[in-house]
């Protein structure tokens, strides 16, 4: 890649745009930056989805923006459980935290899932708690050093 090259997001695919959006925003602390409605054939040809209606909502926080797509048409595929860690392909997003607990206690408030049998408390002294978004997708908090 050359110097001009950059990163510019990661795209997440949710099942309701407008929960998703809430959800990132109150319990995770993004900001919106934008919205699009996208329905030619162009995306559907680079995405490789036949048909697509897509909206879209970018949220930044930390200079990390995060994409989050939905698809009125053709809809999107989901079983309900959370994928597998082993499983090829993003596996989770993951946050440093001043009080986890509190992190957690929002993050099921506005509808996403604690999944406290997989805390753990690291050799600092630290923890590491997991946590679900309203569609399953991994979140995985790190407390923050009390040093």
């Amino acid at each position: 890649m050359s110097a001009g090259d950059r990163l510019t997001h990661i795209g997440l695919c949710v099942s309701e745009l407008d929960r998703s959006v809430e959800f990132y925003c109150e319990a995770l602390g993004f900001n919106e930056v934008s919205r699009m409605h996208v329905d030619g054939t162009e995306t559907a040809q680079l995405l490789g989805v036949p048909g697509l209606v897509l909206d879209l909502v970018y949220l930044q926080r930390d200079g990390f923006r995060l994409e989050l797509l939905s698809y009125p048409a053709p809809g999107v595929h989901r079983d309900g459980q959370p994928r597998q860690m082993n499983a090829v392909g993003f596996t989770h997003l993951s946050f440093r935290v001043h009080d986890p607990d509190e992190v957690v206690a929002r993050i099921v408030r506005s509808g996403g899932q604690a999944w406290s049998e997989r805390t753990v408390t690291f050799a600092s002294g630290n923890r590491g708690l997991m946590a679900t978004d309203p569609d399953g997708n991994w979140l995985e908090l790190i407390e923050l050093s009390s040093d």
